[in-house]
């Protein structure tokens, strides 16, 4: 116990002995789906990147196939994320105003 009266564990449950399973869980769902929200913004970005290359490629008459299947597969990764994502629970964090 620290000075507050609280154990030294997150959620003032013990440590390691006595947690229950389901606080474990949804702690490591949470924590899932905060990894699952980086990769998404992460993917998208590079899948702008790759929309705008493809464009830009079109537009001056450049070979675009290589740039438009790379397009495609960070779409359907992305698409995949989000459906994935979905089924995690929501964020739970507060906002600073």
């Amino acid at each position: 116990m620290n000075r507050s009266g609280h154990s030294g564990a997150p959620g003032g449950g013990s440590p390691a002995v006595g947690g229950s399973g389901n606080d474990i869980n949804a702690r490591r769902k949470a924590r899932s789906a905060e990894d699952l929200d980086i990769l998404i913004g992460f993917l998208g970005f590079w899948a702008l990147v790759l929309l705008v290359t493809t464009v830009w490629m079109e537009l001056t008459a450049q070979p675009a196939l290589g740039w438009a299947l790379g397009l495609l597969a960070s779409v359907l990764a992305l698409w995949g994320l989000i459906r994935l994502r979905k089924r995690l629970p929501a964020r739970t964090g507060r906002r600073l105003r």
